[in-house]
């Protein structure tokens, strides 16, 4: 009897003890905002390298010692302007030798084609209607001859005769004809070619020469800044080792990698800021290139983003922090990033209180983040409740009291004694 009594007595007490820890529950304040709809912009980040707009490693052709230097490290150049002369009296000789052969061949081809062809063909003209005449006189002279053979007034032997004159007229006359249609069929032409050919091998020769000589001035191929400088004025200059390097640094182009889901939103022409690791700088540009093929090392898509380096205060070869607006999501589910919390189990979470004051936890799968606002892409619907103070150290299932902000901080200070009367007390 004595223990079931001890029993009762024992669940009595146990019942009690619960219902005072129930009743000894804290209620803590929280603040709260409702779950909205609305826009955010699609913002992607990634740190990136910087490279100048357009650089060059001028190289030389030849092998020769640098002359002079026309400029130095830090200058600013022009396109075409000259920036070094290496040593060249060989090449200037090689110049003006194929110079004086040049125009030699010059002398000979214009004497082909103006005077000596013209002669010859006059000449053999002339020679054809002499030999015509001569045809012409030598066959009437032995129709005559003939004649007068037939009337028996004339020897046998004279109309041989005149016919020997007829026949030999006759083979000059053919003979200067056939040279005069050579002349005109070939001669002319392949005399003429002959000079032109010699002409043309005589200004290739001058102007592989004048080349030459030219790749003793290097000049700059685009403007920028000399950023290098490879050797000094006496050194040898190697044919194909840079001597001096130019970089366009009016604008700068940031490299980044991002990964592949990313850049399905990233177009060619979407405004990107550059800025500075340090926060010194920054500016604005834009997506210049998306690349098609993804590194199958680090499974990232190569951007590259450009824009103006006003004062040259970004340097190629620095980092930059880079962001880009990949467009806008018109009707997103948003809540503020303080809302967000480290979830029990891993991942993400926020606390949502319900109408019986009770915060409940829902793990939440993020999206798009801007500054002051994040996308819940799931684990939350519109007009939920969330917490966005108070809610570090909050239990599932904990009950709280929603106040409105700045509540909690009226509350802080009306409990704090007055300055002056603490001063009194102590006095």
């Amino acid at each position: 009897m004595n223990r079931k009594v001890f029993l009762i007595a024992l669940v009595f007490l146990t019942a009690c003890s619960k219902e005072k820890e129930k009743e000894a529950e804290p209620i803590l304040p929280v603040q709260v905002t409702a779950v909205v709809r609305g826009p955010i912009e699609r913002i992607i980040s990634a740190d990136g390298v910087l490279r100048a707009l357009d650089q060059s490693a001028i190289m030389p052709k030849i092998s020769a010692p640098v002359r002079k230097f026309y400029v130095n490290r830090g200058d600013h150049v022009k396109k075409g302007q000259l920036l070094a002369e290496l040593e060249s009296r060989d090449l200037e000789a090689a110049v003006a030798d194929t110079k004086g052969a040049y125009d030699q061949a010059g002398a000979t081809y214009r004497n082909t084609s103006a005077a000596m062809v013209p002669d010859e063909m006059v000449k053999a003209q002339q020679d054809v209607q002499a030999g015509k005449q001569s045809l012409e006189a030598a066959r009437k002279l032995l129709e005559s001859r003939q004649q007068l053979f037939k009337e028996g007034a004339l020897a046998r032997r004279l109309v041989d005769e005149a016919a020997v004159a007829e026949a030999q007229a006759r083979s000059t006359y053919e003979t200067a004809q056939k040279h005069l249609e050579s002349l005109e069929r070939v001669g002319r032409e392949e005399e003429v070619k002959s000079a032109a050919g010699q002409l043309q091998s005589a200004k290739g020769k001058f102007e592989a020469a004048e080349a030459q000589r030219s790749y003793a001035e290097i000049r700059s191929p685009l403007d920028g800044v000399v950023a290098d400088r490879a050797v000094f004025p006496g050194e040898m200059a190697a044919a194909g080792s840079p001597l001096i390097s130019i970089m366009d640094v009016s604008s700068v182009i940031a490299r980044i990698n991002i990964p592949q889901a990313q850049a399905a939103y990233v177009k060619i022409g979407r405004p990107a800021t550059l800025m500075a690791t340090d926060g010194s700088q920054q500016a604005q540009g834009k997506v210049t290139v998306v690349s098609p093929a993804i590194d199958p090392n680090s499974t990232t898509v190569e951007i590259w983003v450009q824009a103006p380096n006003s004062g040259e205060l970004f340097r190629p070869g620095g980092t930059v922090h880079v962001t880009i607006a990949a467009g806008t999501i018109p009707d997103a589910l948003i809540v503020p990033p303080a809302a967000l919390l480290p979830a029990t189990e891993g991942g993400t979470s926020v606390m949502v209180v319900g109408s019986d004051s009770v915060a409940h936890e829902h793990k939440v799968q993020t999206g798009v983040r801007e500054p002051e606002k994040v996308q819940i892409v799931d684990g939350v619907k519109e007009g939920d409740q969330v917490v966005i103070a108070g809610g570090v150290g909050l239990g599932d299932g904990a009950k709280v009291k929603v106040e409105k902000a700045g509540e909690k901080d009226k509350a802080d200070e009306k409990e704090k004694p007055d300055a002056k009367e603490k001063a009194g007390a102590h006095e």
